[in-house]
């Protein structure tokens, strides 16, 4: 992901002195979408693994949140 980032960043400099050509805006436009993704990956993941407590220690974490973490056990428990 860094050599991702390291890379925009280069782009976006070059972009600031210069213009980008055709091929440079393409190979921007892929990198933000694949360092879009591995970010909602990883905030996905997080999301995943929390748990909702009420503050008498309850778990009320939402169902929806509970279905999904079912589906990534099933998936892991698949993969092992």
């Amino acid at each position: 992901m860094i050599e991702i980032l390291n890379r925009i960043n280069t782009l976006a400099k070059k972009h600031k002195e210069d213009a980008l050509t055709q091929a440079e805006l393409k190979e921007r436009k892929e990198l933000r979408q694949e360092y879009l993704q591995i970010i909602r990956g990883q905030v996905t993941n997080t999301v995943i693994g929390l748990t909702v407590l009420d503050p008498l220690g309850n778990d009320v974490t939402p169902e929806k949140l509970k279905k999904e973490q079912q589906k990534q056990s099933f998936k892991k428990n698949d993969d092992a």
